[in-house]
């Protein structure tokens, strides 16, 4: 009996070593891949200061110098009446729209989340020490900081002074927020500075969930209620709100889930746009970022599946022969920007880890791990994998 016990022990003994060698491959083959790119990019974002909001003034907002403020990407002045309200063309961005204070929020995200990647691949708190940086000027700084809401995001001439649908410029923070997450768990947070980032994203949070255009935002049938859920759930995450988190998870597995999926795994709400494929990756990618945020050691949103079998795992199976061979989209191909996509899908890596799909991982490998195209990048808000690796091993 003692025989057997030791051989089985010793067994498994073998198998959790393999486990965690597998593992350890795994985040190997990542780093293989992002690290040169990774630490490059970060030299370079040693030597930026911060820039906010606050350096960038546009006469046709309604708010004030602290106020994040864009315009709505489709709509355009009325040729029948130039001096009247603007006018929407799907799919077709006016390039004259103010774009400065979302450069600003996304160049934060960039810069931030690159400099956390480098310092949980070399432990050198020079990186770390410049994201508190740049998170002070935005966050703490009387003098550069933003006000929490997006009152007078997505504006439209001679219609709306903002709207609902303007917080999803807001996405931007997410990798802004993990990194903060990165840094108080390595411990390079003292506690008034961490009190302070937390207090502001939980002044943003309580906006984004009271305020008219949040709740509009929240019951948006398409991206937008899956991009507001991913955001509010992280905030809720990062600055302990049990009560907001658990409305986010029934929110995903009642509303957005169920309603926005079809059972073939696709997006139904996505595919009618003009830009049907990159719509439907941009909403693959929030998908899977709710489910790993949302999920824990007692809620696993990864093999969650609706009644009628609608999950995550599908909607993956569903795109990936299309990110294999474009030319096989049984759609129209999108009004603009069809040539830049697919790019390094972070759907597409995480999901090889959850799901052990190599296919997955090699998808995600062989596409634009840097892509240089505005528009792209806005519709990427999850560029530095390396931060978020910690939520999917401590499933």
């Amino acid at each position: 009996m003692k025989y057997n016990i030791g051989i089985c022990f010793l067994f498994f003994c073998i198998l959790m070593t393999s486990c965690l060698k597998n593992e350890d491959s795994d985040y190997d083959k990542i780093v293989a891949v992002l690290e040169k790119s990774v630490l490059q990019k970060a030299t370079i974002f040693l030597m930026e200061d911060p820039i906010t909001l606050t350096s960038f003034v546009c006469e046709r907002s309604s708010g004030g110098n602290h106020d994040f403020y864009s315009e709505g990407d489709y709509w355009w002045p009325d040729s029948l009446n130039l001096n009247g309200p603007f006018v929407r063309r799907d799919g077709l961005t006016n390039p004259n729209n103010f774009t400065k204070h979302r450069e600003a929020l996304m160049r934060l995200s960039e810069i931030v989340g690159n400099l956390s990647s480098a310092y949980l691949l070399t432990k050198d708190t020079l990186y770390a020490n410049a994201v508190v940086k740049h998170c002070t000027a935005w966050f703490i700084n009387d003098t550069t900081k933003m006000n929490p809401h997006f009152l007078y995001a997505q504006a439209i001439k001679g219609r709306h002074t903002g709207r609902g649908i303007g917080i999803i410029d807001g996405i931007h923070f997410m990798e802004v927020v993990q990194s903060l997450c990165v840094l108080e768990s390595e411990g390079l947070l003292d506690e008034d500075t961490n009190y302070k980032f937390k207090q502001w994203f939980s002044n943003f949070n309580e906006w984004l969930t009271n305020h008219q255009y949040g709740i509009d935002e929240m019951n948006h049938p398409n991206n937008h209620s899956t991009c507001w859920n991913m955001q509010v759930a992280l905030y809720a995450d990062y600055t302990d709100n049990v009560g907001i988190l658990d409305m986010c998870r029934d929110n995903f597995k009642q509303t957005i889930l169920p309603n926005q999926m079809a059972p073939n795994g696709s997006f139904p709400l996505e595919l009618k746009r003009t830009k049907p494929y990159g719509y439907s990756l941009f909403n693959l990618d929030a998908m899977l970022m709710n489910c790993m945020i949302l999920s824990d050691t007692k809620n696993n949103y990864w093999t969650y599946s609706t009644a009628d079998g609608k999950s995550i795992s599908l909607a993956l199976e569903f795109m990936a022969p299309y990110i294999e061979n474009k030319n096989d989209w049984f759609k129209d191909p999108d009004v603009m920007y069809w040539d830049n996509w697919p790019v390094a899908q972070p759907s597409f890596l995480f999901g090889s880890l959850i799901f052990d799909k190599p296919n997955y991982f090699r998808l995600w490998k062989i596409n634009d791990h840097d892509p240089d195209i505005f528009e792209v990048k806005r519709n990427l808000p999850i560029r530095n994998p390396l931060i978020w690796l910690d939520r999917i091993h401590n499933l």
